[in-house]
């Protein structure tokens, strides 16, 4: 029994079976590589789901983390933490947000958000006024509120009754939206990039529209960026792309680099009505995490990360619209920066576990969508090297019929 086979034995012994893994046991990583216990080398285009953008184990990142944790792991959000407080300026410097609350993870991150508009449309509207419209496709977390927010009606399968107050509309369809806008409707909660949804991105002119009509009904606009924010896309936020700012985003995923986190925006006049024991987090923007999300984003912001991100982005989108062109059951690829999507026409999960075990690491989202997301620190080389896995399955696939 090799190194691998045995944990997988143990695991299957004793963790909860909430997913479906594959058979790699990881073992470390660097960069866009991850090895397993028996030794072999992966490269890395999943990427922790989107949280290692700037690859595994970042040197400036583990650096923070030991520092840290020599000095302070944990103390109380009943007081002052400055790590916390260099982080939140940041943010706040670099986005349209004036107040940032800390907490671990995304879904988190959007069950702030919920609670935060349904609150600030109480104090100002009443309690009639709480139904928060979200896009069909759409995925915002695995807690019970944020799958009653999601699009998806799989999500929410056997967890019924859900949370109530939310209504789902067409992404990318402004009149649809036009017509679930109602006197009970407080906020619009939408991915700027749908990522678990099938990697689908906001129409031209789309969000624009989405900002006018919340404006127009003094509805809050709160863009989950939780997969594509912190520079996947080639700008810090997705919502950048477009000139639109929303009144609230949620972050989380690769924030910190790798170490979970999570985080909510929001302007002063939303942000006013968390007041103290509203809402809050154990763990949340605690010393260790935040000192590690200091240093990934000097990183991001200051090492030339976002231009890499564009241009390995392009250039990855051409080699997979030229492998379109040769393979008829590959249809198109859609994303922005480092997030992209091949559509196919045959389900996707056969070629996942191809993939894998010739050295790649990819997933499909949607049944029929292979994603891609690997580090932003990802180098033509690497490029070359995943296609150069990739291709000959499709040829394999073409040859079977």
């Amino acid at each position: 029994m090799s190194f691998s086979e045995s944990w997988i034995e143990r695991g299957n012994a004793c963790i909860a079976t909430t997913y479906g893994r594959y058979p790699l046991v990881v073992a470390k990583g660097e960069g866009s590589w991850l090895w397993d216990v028996d030794g072999r080398r992966y490269l890395d285009f999943l990427a922790g789901v989107a949280v290692n953008n700037l690859g595994h184990c970042h040197p400036k990142v583990v650096a923070a983390l030991q520092q840290q944790a020599a000095t302070l792991l944990h103390c109380s959000n009943y007081y002052h933490i400055p790590s916390q407080i260099r982080l939140a300026e940041v943010l706040c410097q670099h986005s349209f947000a004036d107040r940032v609350f800390f907490c671990n993870s995304g879904a988190e991150a959007n069950e702030a958000a919920m609670k935060l508009v349904r609150k600030h449309s109480a104090e100002r509207y009443g309690d009639n006024r709480y139904i928060v419209i979200t896009a069909l496709a759409s995925f915002h977390g695995r807690t019970i509120g944020t799958i009653s927010a999601t699009g998806q009606e799989a999500v929410r399968k056997g967890f019924t009754p859900v949370v109530p107050g939310f209504r789902y509309v067409p992404f990318g369809d402004i009149a649809a939206m036009r017509d679930a806008v109602t006197e009970q409707v407080c906020a619009v909660m939408l991915e700027p990039v749908q990522g678990e949804g099938g990697v689908n991105v906001a129409p031209p002119g789309y969000l624009q529209a989405v900002r006018e009509l919340c404006d127009a009904h003094n509805l809050l606009l709160v863009f989950d960026e939780v997969q594509v924010g912190c520079g996947r896309t080639g700008k810090l936020f997705a919502y950048q792309h477009d000139a639109v700012a929303p009144d609230i985003m949620t972050l989380a995923k690769a924030l910190a680099g790798g170490p979970p986190i999570g985080a909510m925006l929001a302007r002063e006049e939303v942000a006013a009505s968390f007041t103290p024991g509203s809402h809050g987090s154990t763990f949340g923007g605690n010393p260790l995490i935040t000192s590690a999300a200091q240093a990934a984003l000097d990183v991001l912001i200051n090492e030339g990360v976002l231009d890499n991100c564009v241009a390995m982005g392009d250039y990855l989108r051409q080699r997979l619209e030229e492998l379109c062109q040769r393979h008829d059951c590959a249809i198109e690829v859609r994303g922005r920066g480092l997030i992209l999507g091949l559509q196919l026409n045959i389900e996707g999960a056969p070629l996942v576990k191809k993939a894998l075990e010739r050295g790649l690491l990819i997933n499909c989202t949607a049944g029929k969508v292979l994603r891609f997301v690997p580090p932003l620190t990802v180098s033509r080389a690497e490029i070359d090297e995943a296609l150069a896995i990739l291709e000959p399955l499709f040829e394999e696939i073409t040859a079977e019929g």
